[in-house]
């Protein structure tokens, strides 16, 4: 394998290290470590002789965090230094494993070690993915280490890998050579792929130049440059020396490109930053958690500074702290009346301080809900000022009072508080200090959110007081862009409210102002920032369908990011784009304060062009097992859904394939059309169709409609919380012409 060349770091894990697991103060055991010779596998055990051992696979881990940088890490932190401790978190919701090795050097032997590795996988094409897999599935397969394999266990392997194989096989019990060479062109032909290549090549054999020429600008609708792109991909993707001197492109060449990011169906210049970063912030959609805290539901969840991890390097970029009176004038972080456990605002906020600016270099807010008395306010102030330093803004950007909202790219590497504030912003410029004692003000979320939804939830039943609460000036001084105050009414905010004022509302007040008056709230959002929050019922910490609020211009729709589903496959899908930097410049007729853009009427506005959207689902690859434990194969289906304003919202599926997930094929064409394209997301699912119980989810793609690229292409799935899946892919082609 690559990997056993010489290199130290790999050759001390394959020799192994003795590393102590850590769960809590009290829980640290130690382990044997060690990594397995198909560089892939990490396999560990207790030293007591007998007990059973355990395994996880290098392509599960997603970071390696160095130092005392998980809670259990940092509990422990008086008894081993830093730079022996590291922490292995997954993807997914797979909890972290935290070790302490013997020496610091074993320790960074072990860190790098699996970096490179984890890189090593990142940078692999799609072909070598597939040959892994099919490796990795042979292994689990293999059952008796022979190296052999025979009937029974191709028989599971291939029901394990989704395929259905007949029972009638020869005498002999293994498998034969022919039967051999059939089997490997089963797991790796594409016939599919074959047919589009044979139409457009001149000899069967190879695409010449003006093939390919011919094929990027008939069905992959390339209209520049597309000589020099044809170049480029013959370069990039054709594995034959011979063929490359010919300037032509073998079938082999042909698929890498289909399967590659080019090939893909989202448009690879606008996953890149693309957009005019220079706006008011205002004009921008911005990745948004709620209670970012929780790992869980919201009445027993566990609490944790993981929570905010997590959050900010997805690209999340407006965080939330629910902060309390804590016990020793520290303030605490839970949510308030409920089990939740509590953490210490500081560790918060040194976490802020080390993971803001990871995934993005554009602002992140911290939206403060604050129950804290005004001794406990000025702690808050002052772990803000310490902790972040420079990083906090604490002024005007050019120190004149401003005439309206800065943009995301002002604010490069900046965390803004959002918060109460006592008087304005103009009050601060002009050096007036108001009685520090004057700051009254309600406590907006939870009475707003009890009175909204007409439950008397006794759980939260005692929390529906209108509470007046004194602001500390300190508290109130970090407060600049994002002052929060309560909503009366369009009118009322149009005349009155500043550009620097930010209104909360619930799920419901949300929808309702959107259907009495959805243009109104188009035109306030195109002036100042709105946050859009879950209802207090969703207990379970599920989550509202984000579209809705951005079709009517709320920026901040904060979502329950530990919650996977619809809702944020949507928010992953239309974060995607722009470089991942969880900002997204809104439309143009969302922006402009003399338009009257109504998500319910979406006809009536200037520049309204209608598209329609064709898909042909052609066919899936390697598509994963639901359930391992139950020998069934799936039958797969595919669902394209569109989610847009509601004229947009539609749904088609195709018929479902009896017992195939390794390379089920539909060729089914799904037509839908599409009011207002700058708004849509659209959502490919494959699930296992099931005709007595609701069908399980098998894997899915979003992405924004302005992203995808027409002609034959490969959406690589994504599992139910958002991680890739290789090598399981949709082979579709894409079509989309104007409507008038």
């Amino acid at each position: 394998v690559w990997c056993m060349q010489s290199d130290d770091d790999l050759k001390s894990m394959f020799v192994g290290t003795v590393m102590r697991k850590i769960k809590s103060r009290t829980w640290k055991k130690q382990r044997y470590f060690r990594l397995q010779e198909d560089c892939m596998t990490i396999w560990y055990k207790s030293k007591k002789a007998g007990n059973s051992h355990s395994t996880f696979s290098v392509g599960d881990v997603e970071a390696v965090r160095e130092g005392h940088q998980s809670e259990v890490l940092l509990s422990i932190a008086d008894e081993f230094p830093p730079d022996r401790c590291f922490t292995l978190v997954f993807r997914g919701r797979r909890g972290n494993l935290d070790l302490v090795a013997e020496s610091a050097g074993e320790a960074q032997s072990w860190i790098k070690g699996i970096r490179k590795l984890i890189d090593n996988l990142e940078n692999m094409g799609q072909r070598e993915k597939l040959d892994q897999w099919i490796c990795d599935w042979f292994k689990k397969a293999d059952k008796n280490r022979d190296g052999q394999m025979n009937f029974k266990e191709v028989r599971n392997l291939l029901k394990m890998m989704n395929v259905d194989m007949n029972e009638h096989h020869s005498q002999s019990g293994t498998l034969e050579d022919d039967e051999f060479v059939l089997f490997y062109k089963m797991l790796t032909q594409r016939e599919d792929v074959l047919r589009v290549f044979q139409e457009y090549s001149s000899d069967g054999q190879k695409l010449t130049l003006q093939d390919l020429k011919d094929f990027l600008r008939e069905e992959q609708l390339h209209e520049d440059g597309v000589q020099q792109y044809a170049l480029k991909l013959i370069e990039r993707y054709e594995p034959s020396d011979t063929a490359k001197m010919l300037q032509a492109m073998t079938f082999d060449g042909f698929l890498m490109y289909l399967s590659s990011s080019e090939g893909s169906i989202f448009n690879p210049n606008m996953v890149d930053l693309y957009q005019d970063m220079t706006q008011p912030l205002c004009h921008y959609f911005i990745s948004s958690s709620h209670n970012t805290y929780l790992l869980e539901d919201q009445i027993r969840g566990h609490s944790s500074v993981e929570g905010y991890i997590r959050a900010l390097k997805r690209g999340c970029r407006c965080v939330e702290v629910d902060c309390w009176d804590g016990p020793n004038g520290e303030p605490i972080v839970y949510h308030g009346h409920t089990f939740t456990s509590k953490i210490f605002f500081k560790d918060v906020v040194t976490v802020l301080g080390n993971y803001a600016f990871k995934a993005s270099q554009y602002p992140v807010i911290l939206s403060i809900e604050n129950h804290c008395s005004v001794e406990q306010q000025k702690v808050m102030a002052q772990h803000l000022t310490q902790i972040l330093g420079d990083k906090l803004l604490k002024s005007p950007l050019d120190g004149k009072i401003p005439i309206g909202l800065p943009s995301p790219e002002d604010l490069k590497g900046k965390i803004l508080l959002k918060g109460k504030k006592i008087g304005g912003l103009e009050n601060c410029m002009n050096g007036v200090v108001d009685d520090p004692l004057m700051g009254e003000v309600s406590d907006e979320e939870d009475t707003a959110e009890i009175d909204d939804d007409h439950h008397r939830n006794d759980s939260i039943r005692h929390r529906v007081k209108k509470s007046k609460q004194r602001l500390s000036k300190e508290l109130s001084d970090c407060v600049v862009y994002c002052k929060s105050v309560h909503f009366s009414s369009f009118k009322h905010s149009q005349i009155h409210s500043k550009f620097y004022e930010i209104s909360s509302f619930t799920e419901s007040k949300a929808r309702k102002h959107i259907r009495e008056a959805g243009s109104e709230f188009v035109l306030h959002n195109a002036r100042q920032l709105s946050r859009v929050y879950p209802s207090g019922l969703r207990t379970d910490s599920s989550n509202f369908n984000p579209q809705d609020m951005w079709n009517a211009g709320c920026q901040i729709v904060a979502l329950n990011f530990q919650t996977a589903g619809v809702e944020m496959d949507l928010n992953d899908g239309l974060f995607s784009q722009n470089g991942h930097c969880g900002y997204i410049l809104k439309p143009t007729f969302m922006r402009n304060t003399d338009e009257r853009f109504d998500p319910e009427n979406p006809q009536n506005r200037d520049g309204y062009k209608p598209l329609s959207l064709s898909v042909q689902v052609i066919s899936g690859q390697q598509l994963p097992k639901v359930n391992i434990k139950e020998g069934s194969i799936i039958d797969p289906l595919v669902r394209v859904e569109i989610h847009g304003v509601p004229l947009d919202q539609a749904k088609q599926e195709t018929r479902y394939i009896d017992n195939n997930g390794f390379n089920p094929v539909w060729h089914d064409t799904l037509q839908f059309t599409i009011h207002v394209p700058e708004l849509a997301l659209v959502r490919f699912v494959v699930e296992d169709y099931d005709k007595t119980s609701k069908n399980d989810f098998v894997g899915q793609f979003t992405l924004p409609f302005i992203c995808i690229q027409p002609g034959y292409r490969h959406i690589h799935l994504l599992s139910k919380d958002g991680t890739s899946i290789p090598p399981s892919s949709l082979f579709v082609h894409v079509r989309i012409t104007k409507l008038m």
